[in-house]
């Protein structure tokens, strides 16, 4: 049972590692060193959808690691 864990965990991982490399919308040079832009809009879509995927996966993550450490 644990080497499915750890197989889980590695897929997610990879998953989340994706999906975070996805949100990157700003990539000028302000965006860099932590300068927001003035317009501010909402996530429709697909933006919405892998933002909120990006925090499941997050979870999950967070979730098989502990249990992971507790049957350890």
């Amino acid at each position: 049972m644990l080497t499915y864990l750890h197989i889980a965990q590695i897929i997610i991982a990879i998953a989340l590692i994706v999906a975070v490399l996805f949100q990157a919308r700003e990539s000028d040079l302000g965006g860099v060193f932590g300068a927001q832009s003035a317009v501010q809009r909402t996530r429709r879509g697909v933006e919405k959808v892998l933002y909120n995927s990006t925090i499941a996966l997050a979870v999950a993550f967070l979730l098989i690691s502990l249990i992971i450490v507790m049957i350890s």
